[in-house]
């Protein structure tokens, strides 16, 4: 299904985000390990989380997760521990070119036995539940930091106190992230440097616990409230001190035109000077999910760019530093890609008359570029029922908030 996208000129409205998606795959993994004793208020509703709460539940052999990436990863490392069970973990034509082998190497090295069905190092896999044990465990750091939350969820499990992280870390919020989950579930750390110390306690499930609101899907209302200066944008149930790296995004789009006021768990969106001048250079290994909406954003401001850190966007849902340039030329913004980095100065060509943005199976290119009807209406966006792996009433916001929205075909 296609949208025609028009913007109005200004956005006023109060925005009740859906949950974290992120702190939801976490906790319902920790939950489950610990007994599945925990209540767990505001669970994420959206196609990843219900791939894990799908998952979880089933007692069948052939588990198909979908597009779900952080189920792939972390559902790799809990079957591996379901004893006696033998799960055909699969997913999307995407997802079997989504590398795994750096997560199932190294746990098959503490001992569990995990076995490439087709292709070696990517799902599907076969995973035969046993006990094992590993007091250390070292990792590529690199890859994905999903493949870092995955073994440290496990960790008191098999009894694993020490966990060396080899090479540059990436997206490091996130395994923050996990390791404040398990401090909720009793579970206390140490993470200096490239090592983590966990203290040797296993899971004491609280009674219960409450998933904040998602920061990543802010950030499309932060590009809104850029592009569309006069609004008046209130997002509900953000917290400043989250435990999501996302938490990021106020900073980042201070540069773009946006400050945030917060009170309690609302955060208020205002229109202020851009700053930092004509070129907006910024590392972003820590927060890669916030790329698309903020390369976009540049330059639909017309700011130049040079953004760094971005070596994982190649396999995410799609190759998001490709899909980006692509669909930014028929906007007329000539992007350049390389080395994990995307940068603009500014060159440009005539846009296409009607442009079609393509979305390749990906959530966030849907999101990202929908804002972009403020400087071209009618701007249409391709598979727009992506949405739903992440935040489902996206275009059901959009349009209490005065865009109009048609589908096309």
């Amino acid at each position: 299904m296609d949208y025609s996208i028009t913007a109005p000129a200004q956005v006023a409205g109060e925005i009740d985000l859906p949950a974290s998606k992120s702190i939801s795959n976490r906790v319902l993994i920790v939950n489950a390990l610990s007994g599945g004793l925990c209540d767990i208020k505001n669970i994420a509703r959206c196609d990843d989380t219900h791939a894990m709460t799908e998952a979880l539940a089933s007692g069948e052999r052939l588990i198909d997760i979908g597009a779900a990436g952080t189920a792939m990863r972390f559902l790799t490392a809990y079957f591996s521990l379901q004893v006696g069970r033998t799960v055909t973990l699969d997913g999307t034509p995407r997802m079997r070119q989504r590398p795994i082998k750096t997560l199932a190497d190294t746990l098959n090295s503490c001992g569990a036995d995990i076995r490439y069905v087709v292709n070696d190092g990517y799902p599907p896999l076969e995973i035969h539940g046993c006990n094992y044990h590993c007091s250390q465990v070292s990792i590529d750091a690199a890859m994905s930091s999903q493949f870092i939350s995955a073994i440290l969820m496990i960790a008191p499990v098999i009894g694993c106190t020490e966990i060396m992280l080899k090479g540059k870390i990436t997206s490091r919020p996130y395994i923050d992230m996990t390791l404040g989950i398990m401090a909720d579930f009793g579970v206390e750390s140490r993470f200096v440097g490239n090592k983590i110390t966990l203290d040797g306690n296993g899971y004491t499930p609280p009674r219960g616990f409450l998933i904040e609101n998602d920061w990543s899907a802010a950030s499309y209302w932060y590009e809104l409230q850029s592009l569309l200066p006069v609004s008046r944008i209130s997002l509900k149930g953000l917290f400043r001190d989250s435990l999501q790296g996302d938490a990021r995004v106020c900073d980042i789009f201070k540069f773009l035109g946006v400050e945030s006021h917060g009170c309690g768990s609302y955060v208020d969106l205002r229109a202020s000077r851009l700053h930092g001048g004509n070129l907006l250079d910024i590392d972003m290994s820590d927060t890669p999910d916030l790329a698309q909406t903020v390369v976009v954003t540049a330059c639909l401001q017309g700011l130049h760019f040079n953004i760094s850190g971005l070596q994982t966007l190649k396999i995410k849902e799609t190759d998001r530093m490709e899909a980006l340039r692509s669909q930014l030329l028929k906007l007329g913004y000539v992007i350049k890609a390389s080395d994990g980095s995307l940068s603009w100065n500014g060159e440009t060509v005539q846009a296409e008359a009607c442009p079609i943005i393509e979305t390749f199976d990906d959530h966030r290119m849907a999101m990202a570029f929908a804002p972009a009807a403020v400087k071209f209406p009618g701007i249409i966006i391709s598979d727009a029922q992506v949405v739903s792996k992440s935040y489902p009433d996206y275009w059901e916001h959009l349009g209490k908030c005065g865009f109009v929205i048609k589908e096309v075909r």
